[in-house]
Order: C-alpha cells, then structure tokens, then sequence
C-alpha cells in the first residue's frame, strides 16, 4: 500500500500550536473533522485515548502514531502533523514528539490500520528521510518524500526477495540471521528488522530477518538459512517459535536492542557470543529478552489469561444461545425445535459449555509447555469437566500439564541428537498424557471434586448477609480497573461458578455483570447532570457511555478514569460495590455471560436488575459529579 494514497495533503498541519498531548490530539482530529474524514470527533477521540490508555503511541526517536479503528470514520486517512518545537507525548523514549501519523480506519476496513503502522515504521526508521520530513516547506513536498521513500524502499525489498538462499555467501562467519517481534507487532518489529538490516550492509555482513508482526510471520527463516548461521539474534519482546535454532548461537535481547544497537548484536552474534541454545530444555519458545525479569505471579496471570482469553468465546457464544434457549422454553415449552436445537449446540454433551474447561487447560498448559502441552491440557480439562472436579480442576491440570511438558523436556534433553524426531510424536505425548492423566484421575481430580462441591454447596446456602457480601466485593472488583486483572479475576470467578452445577449459576453472574454496568453508566449520568465540571468533549464522549454501559463494556470508562483516576475509579468501585451486594440481597439471576441488558429479560428479577444496576450508576455519578471541581 502507499501511504501517500492516505495521508491527504489538505488534512496536513506542519505547524502545530499543541503544547501538550491532549491538545495534539484535538488538533489532529480537528483536521480530519473540518475535511470530512470522521464524522464523530466525539467518538474518535474517545477510541484513541482508549489506545492511549493501554501504552502510548509516542514510539520514541520524535515520533507519534495514535491511531483508532472506528465506525466514527468515513475514509481510512492518516493525517500528518508536526510541531517545530515538540511536544511532551508521554513517548516510550520520554523525549519530545515532533512528526505526528495520527491513523483514522473506519471500522469494516480488515486490518487497514496495522498495515499502516507498519509501513509507516518502515520508512521513518531512515534517520536522514526523518530529518528531510522535519524540514519540509509544503504539504506536498511531505507527500513527495514519503512518494520517493516508499518507491526506493519497495525497489530494495523487491531486490532482496529475488536473493535465493544458495546465493548467500558459503563464508558462515559473515552470515546472521534475526527475528524481530514486539507486543503488539506493528512498529518496532519493522523499525528493528530495518535497523538491523541497514546496519549490517555498512558492515558487509548479509544478514536475513524475520518478523513476526501483525499481519504474521513475514520472511520465514529457512532451514538452510538457520543451518548456515555464524549466529540468530532474537531481537522480540513476546514469545517466537525458538526450537528451530537448536544447538545455535542465539542471542536473546529486547527489540529495543535491534533499533538502538544493531552494530554490537551482529558483531556478537558472528564472534558467536551468544548461549547455545537447546531447544528441550524447557525454553522452547521463549524468545523474549525480558520474559525471565517477570514475576512468578506475573507469569501464572499470562497463562492464566492465555486459557481464559481462548475460552471467552466459547462462554459467550454458548452462554447468551443457552440463555435465549432458557427463554425459550419459558415461553414455548420443551417441545420446540429450536429450544432444542440450541441446546445441544450451546450446552449439553455436545455444545459449546461442554468444552469450556478443557479449552481453558489446555491454553494455560499451551502457554508453559508450548504446543506438546496442549494435548494433556485438553484430556486433563476434559477429565476435571467430566468428573466434577470443575473450574478449579480445570485449572490445575492446565498448569499440571504445562509442567509435565517442561519437566519431559529436562528429561529427555540427553538423548542422541537421532532421536529428537521421536520427541514431539512419540515421548512427549505418551508420557505427558500418562503422567497428566494418571495425577487427574487419582490426585487432582478426587480433590477439586470435593473443593469444588463443597463451594456449590456452601454458595447454595449463603446467608443472604454472606451472598451480600460477596455480591460487594466482586462488583467493586470489576470497576477497580475497569477490563485489567482485578476486573478478569472477578469476572474468571463469576464464569468458575456459572459453569458448574447448582442453582447459584447466575447469582453471581448478576453481580459483576451490574458492577461491570456502573462505571461508564455513572461517568454519563455525571456529564449530563453536572455539565460545567466536564469539558465540552467530556460531555460529548459521556454519551457514548451510555450505550457501552447497557451493553456491559466498563472499558467505556477508561479515558476518563485515565485523565482524572482517584475521583472517577472510587466514585465507581463504591456504586458498582453496591450494585453488586443488591443483586445478591434480592437473590437476582441472570443465566448469561455476557451482553448486559439484551439479555437482562433472560433472568428471573428482569426489574429488580436494572434497579440494582441505576441505584449503583446514580450513587457514583453523584459521588463524581460533586467531587469534581467546576471547568474553567
């Protein structure tokens, strides 16, 4: 794609009177508004302070990239800015920001916006093009250098995928091989991958890099090209596929390292100063730099969330079709074809519930034991689903398995390099099942099914202040950050809870799903009621939340609980407390997972919800509305 065909000349601002983020990023959208590309600023705005929220696209070395996917856009557009005296963007780098890409995708438009990113990334990692861009008179002298740029960059690329293999220099000792990644696979994979690769040519090194970005892994190392290696340079911050560079020297190093040192990693890795690296050893796909400077607990929430994230739509999608098929026999009784039909595909021994927990092991044990852990999981899960062992026995044969797998790779990392075929197709799922399944079936599984029994039970017979009291505490965890991991810890209980038997199923579902509801409800309730404490934009994006408040989406609130976090997070966590302990005292069930008040009428207090959800909205509205202090 060129990126000339989406930056717009007219939509252009080369000299900005920002002074701050916020206002760069209302001056941006107030280019991309006057020149009809959005037709919703409110919205746009509130979509990129939402990315904001999570890192900032500040991606350092002066540069900025906001960007939101959006029904607020009326044509992909990225608009350029620049401020000759920089602006404090809060970039990675803590330096100032001087060219601004700010990236508007409406939203029926795939992946428009990724593609962007990189191939922004490609081009303004050139220093010297960097420089001529800073220095541009005109609106079309920019869209003529990124034109140029582009052409010589595609002319180079198109010459280098001509190079076979066989045409690489015999001479090993001149030869590396990289792969770069980054969380979010966008800029600083292509920033590293260029860096890298323009570094080596001033060196006279060939070199081969893969990336493993957004759109996938794009320039696949070969076999041949692994094997002729003087050294492989992991230049990633998330997890790669490692195992095909065993018994090479790897040199593992955040993929700041690959913009900011390509020299010294490429004289490192063809000196061989790197660990040779076994790929049975237990770190058969780590490949992040950084991963081992994590937490113990840091890394028990990733697997964790990597289980609970592949499960989500399988609680979703069967969980709202098992909720309406509920409905459905109320009103039509068990006869009909349809309640019929949606219980088997949503519940039942052959729908989607039925697969919940042994997907969830099987991702959590994926994410320790990579793919030969994935099996076990599964079995494991299914074993623990099958023996009432539950959520929580879901859970521990997802780490048991995962473990399993890493201790059969120390085991087995002294066989006769021969073997190592045997090891993925043979040894590793025999004796991962054998091991997993026997520690199920004797241990796991007779322990949880008493633990998790015992928890139905008791919940069952909650006194209504005890049932009060857990209905508080977990809807104040899910405004406490609103979509973070407090909110998916009590999100993850509510779900535990909903999947086994007994007729609390939906109690607790009711209370993080009205805990869930307050906060951006009671940010809208706030900026109509008290309009001279919030900015005219603040006015205008609290309307949004009362569609992202009834449709059970807290992340709603996050720009606000980011621009002002102690009055609006507590004047939250104390409404939505209270919605959550009502929900519990008037005994509410809802029998769905997810979808806020589109499925509210599914449960049994239809009325008595959306009580206990407005109460909780006003309190906190009111509670934010006076604390904050009157807009200048």
């Amino acid at each position: 794609m060129r990126i000339t065909d989406l930056m717009i000349e007219k939509t252009m601002v080369l000299d900005m009177k920002a002074t701050d983020k916020e206002e760069a990023i209302d001056e941006l959208i107030d280019s991309l508004h006057r020149n009809g590309r959005i037709n919703d600023p409110v919205l746009f705005k509130e979509m990129i302070l939402k990315r904001e929220a999570q890192s900032s696209t500040g991606i350092g070395d002066g540069i900025a990239m906001p960007h939101a996917k959006t029904r607020a856009v009326n044509e992909a557009t990225v608009v350029f800015g620049r401020s000759q005296k920089g602006i404090d963007y809060k970039a990675l780098d803590g330096q100032p920001s001087y060219l601004f890409f700010m990236i508007a995708a409406p939203e029926g438009a795939a992946d428009v916006h990724l593609q962007t990113l990189a191939a922004l990334s490609r081009l303004l990692i050139d220093h010297e093009f960097v420089e001529q861009v800073k220095h541009a008179t005109t609106s079309a002298q920019v869209a003529r250098l990124f034109d140029e740029k582009q052409a010589e960059h595609d002319a180079a690329e198109a010459r280098e995928n001509t190079v076979q293999t066989n045409e690489i220099k015999s001479d090993d000792e001149r030869f590396v091989v990289a792969v770069t990644a980054c969380p979010t696979g966008i800029a600083h994979t292509y920033m590293a991958e260029d860096a890298l690769k323009k570094k080596a040519k001033e060196m006279g090194i060939a070199i081969r890099v893969e990336t493993n970005g957004s759109e996938g892994a794009k320039h696949v190392l070969t076999k041949e090209e692994i094997d002729r290696a003087a050294g492989v340079i992991i230049a990633a911050d998330k997890k790669v596929e490692m195992a095909r560079f065993n018994g090479k020297k790897v040199l593992q190093t955040p993929v700041s390292d690959g913009i900011r040192k390509p020299e010294e990693l490429i004289t490192k890795a063809l000196k061989g100063e790197a660990p040779t690296y076994h790929a049975e050893g237990g770190e058969a796909s780590s490949g992040s730099a950084s991963e081992d400077k994590v937490s113990v607990w840091g890394k028990i929430y990733k697997d964790l969330m990597n289980g609970i994230s592949h499960m989500l739509p399988f609680v979703v999608g069967g969980g709202i079709l098992l909720a309406i098929s509920f409905l459905l026999e109320r009103t039509i009784g068990e006869s009909n074809t349809i309640f019929k039909m949606l219980g088997a595909i949503a519940g039942g021994e052959t729908g989607a519930f039925h697969f919940l927990i042994a997907i969830l092991a099987g991702f959590i044990a994926m994410s320790i034991g990579d793919r030969p852990a994935l099996m076990p999981g599964v079995v494991g899960g299914f074993m623990a689903s099958s023996s009432s062992a539950g959520f929580l026995g879901g859970l521990a044969a997802g780490f048991l398995a995962g473990w399993v797998i890493v201790l059969l790779k120390k085991i087995f990392h002294g066989m006769p390099r021969a073997l190592d075929g045997l090891k993925p197709i043979l040894l590793y799922p025999v004796f991962g099942l054998l091991i997993t399944g026997s520690l199920m079936y004797y241990v796991f599984d007779p322990i949880f099914k008493n633990i998790n029994t015992g928890l139905i039970d008791a919940l069952n017979h909650l006194g209504t202040g005890n049932a009060v009291l857990l209905g508080i505490v977990l809807g104040a965890m899910m405004a406490v950050d609103m979509g973070g991991p407090v909110n998916k810890a009590a999100y993850t209980f509510a779900i535990g809870v909903f999947t086994s038997s007994g007729n609390t199923n939906g109690l607790l579902m009711a209370a993080v799903m009205a805990g869930g509801m307050v906060p951006p409800l009671a940010i809208a309730l706030a900026t109509s009621l008290f309009r001279n404490k919030f900015t005219d934009e603040e006015r205008k994006a609290g309307i949004t939340n009362y569609v992202l408040g009834l449709s059970f989406i807290t992340e709603g609130a996050i720009p606000f609980a980011a621009s002002d976090p102690l009055r609006v997070i507590l004047s939250s966590v104390i409404g939505a407390a209270i919605a959550g302990g009502l929900t519990q005292l008037w005994g509410i069930n809802i029998p769905a997972p997810h979808g806020g008040i589109f499925v509210v009428l599914l449960g049994n207090h239809a009325i008595l919800f959306l009580i206990s959800t407005v109460i909780g909205a006003v309190i906190s509205g009111l509670i934010l509305g006076m604390w904050k202090k009157t807009v200048d």
